[in-house]
């Protein structure tokens, strides 16, 4: 691994974050689009606190990053009354009065509410856009809670953040301190990959590997964290992964009737506002696809609609 659990490096629906640049793949066919900010279904902050309800109120540690400074600190009893604060601006429209209460409770260390904060500047959802706090935001979750345990709620948030910054040190923030680091992005989606196993972190990691971004180029390894990301029901990497076994190659065996379940599979998960690309690849490859090619693929799709029915709704490959 090639950074350590201290190191620096989303829970609701996609934001727009910073714009990162398009991969080619090995083959050189149609780039691949970035997923910089994720939107795993995580909660929604609550009234839970590190060390308890009655944990005491502590200032600001003198490096909060600048996002915490935004605005005017209230002096609430605690996080959790921070929280409840939040919850009733927000109800009430009060937008001041609940990123207030959002950064109060950040700035006690409240993981979700930094996460939270973190997506809102990423896309000026209630507060001016600004990627240098999002990052900020962001980077304070990576770096204190590098170890967190994967698969828990806390894991996702954490993983999701490594992936956010992954996408900001691809492009760097303009006018910032933040610039292009290909090495750092790869070490930020790896580590969200790897120990996170988080989907959106292996998909922007095969995407890497496409190109030798930040790493040797490696299709094998980009299909193998590529199959792993489809496999959990990522639409993005299922028609990426489905494209590579359509084509072959380069260490990648060709085998076109799983590439076309792969694609098929994935237009059915896709976002038709966000992911069309993933329509357009699905509609080409079964166009140029043999009519026993396709057949063969419907029926494979509909032995995964079988299993994951019996498996109560997880559909990934066996």
């Amino acid at each position: 691994m090639r950074i350590s659990s201290s190191t620096i490096a989303c829970l609701f629906l996609f934001l727009g974050g910073p714009q990162v640049a398009w991969a080619q793949d090995f083959s050189g066919a149609k780039p691949l689009p970035p997923r910089a900010i994720p939107g795993g279904a995580l909660p929604e902050p609550d009234d839970s606190v590190p060390g308890g309800a009655g944990a005491a109120t502590i200032a600001p540690a003198p490096d909060t990053p600048t996002a915490h400074t935004a605005l005017p600190l209230v002096p609430f009893t605690s996080a959790r009354d921070a929280l409840r604060a939040w919850m009733r601006d927000s109800t009430a429209g009060n937008k001041i009065g609940a990123v207030r209460a959002l950064e109060y409770a950040a700035s006690q260390g409240h993981l979700t509410a930094q996460y939270k904060l973190g997506r809102m500047y990423a896309g000026g959802e209630g507060v001016p856009a600004n990627d240098l706090k999002a990052f900020e935001y962001f980077s304070k979750i990576a770096d204190e809670n590098a170890d967190a345990n994967p698969g828990t709620a806390e894991g996702r948030i954490v993983g999701s953040a490594f992936v956010a910054l992954g996408g900001y040190f691809t492009d760097g923030i303009k006018g910032s301190y933040v610039k292009p680091n290909p090495d750092r992005a790869f070490d930020m989606f790896h580590y969200a990959a790897s120990y996170f196993g988080d989907p959106d972190g292996q998909y922007n990691l095969g995407r890497l590997y496409m190109t030798g971004q930040g790493t040797s180029r490696d299709p094998r390894q980009a299909a193998r964290w590529m199959k792993l990301a489809a496999e959990k029901g990522h639409a993005p990497a299922r028609a990426a992964f489905g494209e590579m076994l359509i084509r072959g190659g380069e260490g990648v065996p060709r085998q076109p009737v799983l590439g076309l379940m792969w694609l098929a599979m994935a237009r059915e998960g896709a976002d038709p506002a966000r992911e069309a690309w993933i329509l357009e690849r699905h509609d080409a490859a079964f166009a140029a696809a043999s009519a026993a090619d396709r057949s063969a693929a419907l029926a494979l799709i509909e032995r995964q609609h079988l299993v994951s029915s019996r498996n109560g709704g997880n559909n990934s490959q066996n």
